[in-house]
């Protein structure tokens, strides 16, 4: 089939890539010229294993070509990203530019798959009026449908393949023809139903593991005045056959845990989503809670150096999008200190990154905020000869503790309050 691609991000290029080694004739669209001429030296981003060598190889066969804008296909598919305003509510305006650019090129007979996160109701709603719009039978001139994704960062030309999946329509046909396209690389099982299940199927998902971060973090925060240390806790209640608890840290990030819950209660209300509500607002409180737990350590950060490690929201992956590690940056500066970062991932930064020496060189305290594999690896004593002073605060438990107690570190532990580790 002749398939064209709105929007060649995180979710776009790879599903493009994987339909065009797939026997699909592909057209890859984005309205940046920076990121088409991007993909076309480098084939896609380096920090995602994988997807670079992938893309190369379907662009010099020929079977994926990239544009500015649509072209007549037999399946239109948009991968756009879908935001929330600062009112906490969401921001179609990609998905409805999307939408009006294909509209000059769209014909009976097509398919109209939305894969971003959206509202419930979105396709039946939104993306359906504007075919009409047009002079479009939504339910008999054209197939529209909604395929969400699964993937992680990190992980994603895997999962893209191996995972099951959900397709959408607004007619049984538009589900089963969606589920025809995707099965051509899909590995894992298509679930089939309609449009609106599918959008709230993948908040669902989502918004289950914000609850059960939220979940983690809670206890987190009464640990501490209980003498408890939350991480030991976490580890004995998850040997219950049935008790998975995920672990705490300085809050949620990424584009799809700490954003889709806000769909849910846009959409309900927060009357209804009170469950949903209360866990956002306990994960939005962590990089305070990790602020206040330095500040009352050090008396204050006022004047002081702070080298913060981390800026992705999650380890091992260059994604800074809603990270906790940018809020910290921003309240430890506005209480005065002076913050320097550094991630060995994230490429483009909203904040500047630094060396790790620079990070660290004449800081008063050090603070992980990401699960990098590469902090757990940090010893005292690489430490040692660059700082000024000897404290240590571990929001993601990835360092071993005893270690830079010896070292004559004071450690801090984020949910800890078993011990607070002074030096020996």
């Amino acid at each position: 089939m002749k398939v064209c691609v709105i929007g060649l991000g995180y979710i776009g290029l790879p599903t493009a890539a994987m339909l065009a080694k797939n026997g699909n004739t592909v057209l890859g669209v984005d309205v940046s010229p920076a990121v088409l001429e991007s993909i076309r030296k480098n084939g896609a981003p380096a920090e995602e294993p994988g997807l670079r060598e992938f893309v190369m190889a379907t662009l010099d066969s020929g079977k994926l070509t990239l544009s500015g804008t649509p072209e007549p296909s037999d399946v239109f598919i948009l991968c756009l990203p879908t935001p929330i305003k600062k009112d906490r509510t969401p921001d179609l305006d990609y998905v409805e530019s999307g939408m009006a650019s294909i509209l000059t090129v769209l014909k009976r007979g097509d398919m109209v798959i939305l894969e971003s996160t959206v509202p419930p109701g979105t396709t039946a709603g939104l993306v359906a009026d504007m075919v009409r719009s047009k002079g479009f039978d939504p339910m008999k001139d054209l197939d529209l449908a909604f395929a969400p994704e699964r993937v992680i960062p990190g992980n994603i030309m895997r999962e893209i393949q191996e995972l099951d999946r959900v397709m959408g329509g607004l007619t049984p046909r538009a589900s089963e023809r969606a589920k025809n396209l995707y099965s051509c690389f899909v590995k894992g099982q298509i679930h089939l139903t309609d449009a609106t299940t599918a959008e709230f199927v993948k908040l669902v998902e989502n918004s289950y593991r914000d609850i059960n971060i939220a979940f983690a973090n809670e206890l987190a925060r009464i640990s501490p005045g209980l003498g408890i240390n939350v991480w030991e806790v976490i580890e004995i209640a998850n040997r219950h056959p049935r008790v998975n608890i995920h672990t705490p840290g300085p809050g949620v990030g990424g584009h799809c845990i700490a954003v889709d819950p806000y769909f849910i209660i846009d959409s309900a209300g927060p009357e209804l989503a009170k469950l949903l509500s209360a866990a956002r607002e306990v994960n939005s409180s962590m990089p305070l809670v990790a602020v206040s737990r330095l500040e009352d350590e050090m008396g204050t950060v006022k004047g002081k150096k702070i080298a913060l490690l981390g800026i992705a929201y999650k380890g091992n992956v260059g994604d800074p999008r809603e990270s906790p590690s940018l809020e910290i940056f921003r309240m430890l500066e506005k209480r005065g200190a002076k913050v320097t970062a550094h991630d060995p991932f994230v490429k483009i930064s909203p904040v500047p990154l630094h060396t790790l020496e620079e990070t660290l060189r004449d800081s008063d305290a050090i603070i992980i905020a990401t699960n990098h594999s590469a902090f757990s690896k940090l010893t005292p004593a690489d430490a040692k000869k660059l700082v000024r002073g000897k404290l240590m605060f571990d929001t993601r438990n990835v360092i071993d503790p005893a270690a830079w107690k010896k070292a004559g570190w004071t450690v801090l532990i984020l949910g800890d309050g078993k011990s607070r580790v002074k030096p020996e």
